[in-house]
């Protein structure tokens, strides 16, 4: 082969290797496992043996070994600033080239313990990966590395080229992880332990979409500490749901997850709820009672509508806290409670504190960790897994043979604003299952809410005719799809002739033939 087409041939893979790339940094893509899959792309276009990822740890001030496509011998390696390769190249900020590792006498191989072998045959390539701020300035996040096999010296250089390419594309993804790295470090000086990140989400939790991944994500990481974690978002989002799921993934898991609304009593009875009373201590009060403080010592105490709470209760709430400790109504006597605190609030808080209506150093108590679960208009990849999960548990729960949603039914979910967000979703979904005598959910078991919506959506207003011509057609579409694009077994289903069927699929235009692969929806 002619150098010219050796050149276009290592061009090629170039392109191809930076076109997988590009796809693996997608945005909906998670952090780690796209970083990874970047090595392993490295590994396999270029023929590199070793990919590896060293990034430096705000908190230590030192490099670490952070993501790596071969296995390491101890990934407990770190690399200071200045010494070695890989610290030469973060203080720096130029990539360094070793045509044979074996030559080199600065080259740290702790982390991969490379046989004598290898450190004759392979080079080393290490390039700094760099962002650079709003004003211009660049700053060093950390170095990606390759081993590869011994080459002349000029392919080596178009290597460290790409790799520099590829650090640049790669800078965002690996700001973030830097970020986690931090709060992770954050979170184990104040005797928090991190959750993993990649664990299986709750049974009864949907999380498609990238937002409820990051919510999700964020619940992992607070769940093992005793941080208090405030949860924020509209009314219905589900911030109960998740306080159970940081509840469900931390040591008090086996202990009592106790919740109150402090939006669902009056002021006079939340205190007396939250801390107890004393026989006597008002009218009404004919024996002593334990609080929701006591009742969930060593476990969790979810406050939902903690802006709801008066003055006094804050203050009894941020006593709690601070000094682990409560005093029943009516009594003098200290209890001492461990308890774990939730909170949550669809309300500003901020504008409560400028209001005077909320206490600043209680919420500073309570705004630890706080998470904002995003309405579901917001993250609509979401509403059509929540919608079956629902239609799932409902037609069992009142025993229908429901199979699915229709397509009609489907596009009116999507087009609609839900200003209940998910509690609204659940509701509908019960009433349709509810009215609903057929094995499939249509338009017309959706309430009237959500036909409006459509009507506005659309800027459609439909005749009477038009109306019945697009239910005939819908109800065509859904029995071929039941019977796999054929036309008689439809036919048969809809209780028609054949040629009724044969007329109102070319009438209507349908593709008969799009539906004989496809497979009946449970």
């Amino acid at each position: 082969m002619s150098m010219k087409g050796l050149q276009e041939r290592v061009e090629n893979i170039y392109l191809s290797t930076l076109s997988e790339i590009l796809d693996s940094i997608a945005p909906h893509h998670d952090l780690e496992p796209s970083l990874n899959a970047i090595l392993q792309v490295l590994s396999k276009d270029l023929n590199f043996p070793r990919v590896f990822l060293a990034i430096m740890d705000t908190e230590s001030e030192r490099l670490k070994l952070s993501i790596t496509h071969s296995p390491a011998k101890d990934y407990s390696v770190t690399y200071q600033p200045g010494k070695g390769v890989i610290g030469r190249v973060y203080e720096s900020g130029e990539s360094v080239v070793i045509p044979r590792m074996a030559d080199d006498n600065e080259l740290i191989n702790k982390a991969f313990s490379r046989s004598e072998e290898e450190l004759r045959t392979s080079s080393y390539i290490c390039v700094p990966i760099k962002t650079t701020d709003s004003d211009g300035n660049q700053e060093v996040l950390g170095t990606l590395s390759v081993d590869s096999p011994v080459l002349p010296m000029d392919h080596l250089l178009e290597h460290q080229h790409f790799l520099e390419v590829v650090a640049a594309l790669i800078s965002n993804q690996v700001s973030r992880l830097q970020e986690e790295m931090s709060l992770q470090a954050q979170l184990l000086s104040q005797g928090m332990m991190p959750g993993s990140a990649d664990a299986p989400p709750p049974s009864d939790f949907v999380a498609t979409s990238k937002s409820m991944k990051q919510v999700l994500r964020q619940a992992r990481q607070v769940g093992p500490s005793r941080a208090t974690a405030l949860l924020r978002g509209e009314s219905g989002t589900g911030k109960e749901l998740l306080a159970e799921a940081i509840h469900g993934c931390s040591p008090r898991r086996d202990k009592p997850l106790v919740k109150l609304n402090c939006a669902a009593l009056p002021a006079e009875l939340v205190e007396s709820e939250l801390f107890g009373h004393q026989k006597g201590a008002f009218t009404g009060a004919y024996q002593n009672k334990r609080g929701l403080f006591e009742v969930a010592n060593n476990g969790t105490l979810f406050l939902d509508e903690i802006g709801e709470l008066s003055m006094d209760a804050q203050a009894k709430v941020l006593r709690a806290i601070q000094e682990k400790e409560i005093q029943r109504v009516g009594s003098e006597q200290p209890i001492t409670v461990d308890v774990r605190l939730i909170c949550a609030t669809h309300q500003p808080l901020e504008t409560l504190l400028r209001e005077g209506k909320f206490r600043e150093d209680l919420f500073y108590r309570i705004n630890v960790f706080p998470i904002f679960i995003p309405p579901l208009r917001e993250r609509r990849e979401d509403i059509l897994p929540l919608a079956e999960k629902f239609l799932d548990v409902f037609a069992k729960e009142y025993d229908k043979e429901i199979k699915r949603i229709s397509s009609p039914a489907i596009d009116l979910f999507t087009q609609y604003h839900w200003p209940g967000n998910v509690r609204e979703l659940k509701n509908c979904i019960e009433r349709a299952v509810l009215i609903c005598e057929e094995e499939v959910i249509r338009t017309y078991h959706l309430p009237p809410t959500l036909q409006t919506a459509e009507s506005t959506a659309t800027d459609t207003s439909l005749s009477f005719g038009e109306a019945v011509a697009k239910f005939e057609q819908e109800l065509l579409v859904d029995s071929l799809k039941k019977a796999r694009g054929n036309m008689l077994q439809a036919a048969r289903d809809l209780r028609v002739s054949y040629r009724i069927v044969n007329y109102k699929v070319k009438k209507y235009n349908i593709d008969v033939k799009k539906y004989a692969g496809s497979k009946k929806k449970k």
